[in-house]
């Protein structure tokens, strides 16, 4: 077993921060090709895993070939040569023995392989037996083994690495047997026993050695688990001891009584959902506590997310406290205000917006009325949190679509008051799994019940021979009186792209397909003014088909919008396709999503039967996120979560569950992690999070 190889911690800790060009191998020019990679030390050389593994285990012998079969063998070459068929197809034969027979690997129009292969020259070869004159394995995968320490049959389960030009897997192989093999014993556990016990978890060199070489499939298996958990573990760490610190504050003690809830409830002027009023339950409840509120609402488009938020936000008032609601867009801000201006017409609340455009003279009087104390609320965009602005006295902080903004200017806008409450509003459904980790320091509402009176949207998919009818159907609905989005995922048409796009297509469609209707235009390389205008024209019906790009994600709404098409669907996230969906929907009418798009891709056309098979915001993101991954689902890393090495988030969640209920019971009995037992955990979290501790406090 290639642990028992390893030494007892024969080089002190420091020599893992050594540089990786002191691996025998390596040196100072090839270190550098290692630095592209992120490998910089002998610990990063440690714990740079392998992408793939080939199981060497079941290697067979020539012998045991049978037509048809798939077989894995290992030998020498006996010779190599290239003819041309009848067909003139060039043909590459390499023939192979291996003591019990021999075997020609051939591939068909690859004669540059030719030069890649040399008599004598070990390989593995795996692929389908085939008969000509002779056994044939048939465009097999090949692996030439240059590395004489890598016996196959003692090696077993081989290791894949990620490698950049001018690497090869044998010679990094041999690299990282070297490191194991001498300094795998120099890693800390950082786990305390009792956890290790518990969840019967490899010791740590163990596992660094079987993940890069497991004797076993189950060895492998283990090293993985130990190896995936002390990642997430990690990072539950750092999310309990976030929320714990939230905890810490000395939040703002809200009085919200009966009267202050019937002053609330006089101004909705509809039935609030079950759903409504249970999270408006759970924020009171917050609001009310001696703890800053520190709470996600997460509910699909159109649930009545606004109103909840309003509700929070007129409590805060009622209590002498000003408030901010942030929005990612300018469109999406003033929409907000309309919207809570509408509610507000019978109160006394004063409201203000703060966005990019708003002239000079109007910023400095908003400016020293929020500083004064003169504003109770006030909308706007990434303009709240300039220096320039100044509250009074804020007591509550709403931000909308939270993942639209880095966290740093997040933390800005709370910093703007001295523990205000928090609540981030998202109609982006987040897998469970991604809520635990880049939300898992929140508390979580799910407002999961639509108003009544709405249908769901059919949602259809349009390959190009069906676009023509498309039209006809369109032209029928604005018959009837309804309106039409069209979104282009480019303004311009692009040299590098060969996609339609907004400002060409608008002129086409209003000349050459809908003549008899009226055609708008909007994107964002408008002007503020500009975008204003269309859409309060689009809004007031001066146009029956609104030609846009992805500025109406968020923040438009038309109930009278019964039509939306997306053109080259196939090129736009399932998250974001589901957002535009939800711009339709809104009123009492059915709606009709229309997904024109012709997908190249497995993971492009998985994404448009997804659309059409479900609008369940939850089964979209969950999807969404196995097709993309953390990293591109939602811009992880401004949210402060460290680069996963090994983990997958989807595969790996009953592990997860595992980490964080570990995590936050240690954390419960050592909130400072100063047990000596518990020491070497607080160093691995300010190290993971070395620049991203600030970020931690959002």
């Amino acid at each position: 077993m290639l642990v028992t190889k390893i030494g007892t911690n024969t080089s002190s800790p420091p020599a893992l921060h050594q540089s990786v060009q002191y691996l025998k191998g390596v040196g100072p020019r090839r270190s550098e090709i290692y630095g592209k990679l992120g490998i910089h030390t002998i610990r990063d050389m440690l714990f740079y895993f392998p992408r793939d593994y080939k199981d060497r285990s079941r290697v067979q012998k020539i012998s045991e070939a049978r037509i048809g079969s798939e077989i894995t063998i290992f030998g020498r070459v006996l010779g190599v040569q290239t003819r041309t068929a009848r067909s003139r197809k060039n043909i590459l034969e390499v023939f192979v023995g291996d003591g019990t027979g021999s075997i020609a690997a051939t591939w068909f129009n690859q004669p540059f392989l030719a030069k890649k292969f040399h008599v004598g020259n070990r390989v593995l070869l795996h692929g389908k037996v085939g008969a000509y004159k002779y056994l044939q394995v048939l465009s097999p995968e090949y692996e030439i083994i240059q590395d004489e320490e890598m016996n196959v049959k003692d090696g077993g389960i081989l290791p894949v690495y990620p490698l950049t030009e001018h690497m090869s897997q044998g010679h990094f192989r041999k690299i990282m047997k070297d490191a194991v093999c001498h300094f795998a014993g120099a890693v800390d556990e950082i786990l305390p026993t009792e956890i290790i016990r518990k969840n019967q978890l490899l010791s740590l060199r163990d596992a660094i050695a079987n993940i890069h070489f497991p004797e076993t499939p189950e060895l492998l298996k283990q090293a993985r688990f130990r190896l995936v958990y002390d990642e997430l573990f990690t990072l539950e760490v750092a999310m309990a001891l976030r929320k714990r610190g939230i905890q810490a504050e000395t939040g703002i003690s809200f009085k919200i009584g009966a009267n202050v809830d019937a002053h609330i409830r006089k101004l909705i002027p509809f039935p609030l959902t079950n759903a409504q009023e249970r999270v408006i339950r759970e924020i009171t409840e917050d609001m009310r506590g001696s703890k800053p509120m520190n709470r996600l609402l997460q509910g699909d488009v159109g649930s009545g997310k606004t109103v909840v938020a309003m509700y929070a936000i007129l409590a805060a008032i009622a209590n002498g406290y000003q408030t901010a609601l942030m929005a990612p867009t300018e469109i999406l801000a003033k929409q907000h205000f309309q919207t809570i201006q509408k509610y507000l017409l019978h109160s006394h609340v004063r409201t203000h917006v703060l966005i990019g455009d708003t002239n000079l003279r109007q910023r400095k009087d908003t400016l020293d009325r929020i500083k004064t104390g003169q504003v109770d609320l006030v909308v706007g965009t990434h303009a709240l949190i300039e220096e320039t602005v100044q509250f009074h006295r804020l007591g509550l902080v709403v931000i909308d679509e939270q993942h639209k903004f880095g966290v740093v200017q997040r933390l800005n806008l709370k910093k703007k008051g001295g523990a205000p409450d928090v609540l981030i509003m998202t109609a982006t459904p987040i897998p469970r799994t991604l809520s635990l980790t880049l939300f898992g320091d929140l508390d979580f509402s799910l407002l999961d019940e639509m108003p009544p009176g709405r249908s769901p949207v059919k949602t259809l998919w349009i390959t190009k021979e069906k676009e023509l009818g498309s039209y006809r159907f369109i032209h029928d609905e604005i018959v009837k009186g309804r309106q039409v989005f069209i979104v282009y995922p480019l303004v311009e048409e692009s040299e590098s792209f060969d996609l339609k796009a907004a400002v060409t297509e608008a002129k086409r469609l209003q000349s050459e397909v809908f003549p008899s209707h009226r055609v708008g235009l909007l994107h964002g390389q408008m002007k503020s003014s500009d975008k204003d205008k269309v859409m309060a024209d689009f809004k007031e019906k001066k146009y029956d088909i609104l030609v846009s790009t992805v500025i109406i994600e968020v923040g438009i709404d038309i109930p009278n919008a019964t039509v939306m098409v997306i053109v080259h669907a196939e090129r736009f996230g399932l998250s974001q396709l589901h957002q535009l969906r939800g711009r339709i929907g809104r009123g009492s009418e059915q709606s009709y999503c229309l997904l024109f798009g012709n997908p190249t891709s497995s993971v492009s056309n998985e994404r448009l039967k997804i659309m059409a098979m479900t609008s369940d915001g939850f089964k979209i993101a969950e999807m969404d996120f196995r097709l993309r991954g953390p990293g591109e689902f939602f811009g992880t890393r401004q949210h402060g979560l460290p680069e996963l090495r090994i983990s997958d988030l989807i595969k790996d969640f009953p592990i997860l569950k595992k980490a964080r209920s570990d995590a936050f019971e240690l954390v419960s009995k050592d909130p400072q992690l100063t047990m000596e037992t518990h020491i070497r955990i607080r160093e691995r979290v300010l190290e993971t999070f070395k620049d991203r501790l600030e970020l931690m406090n959002i």
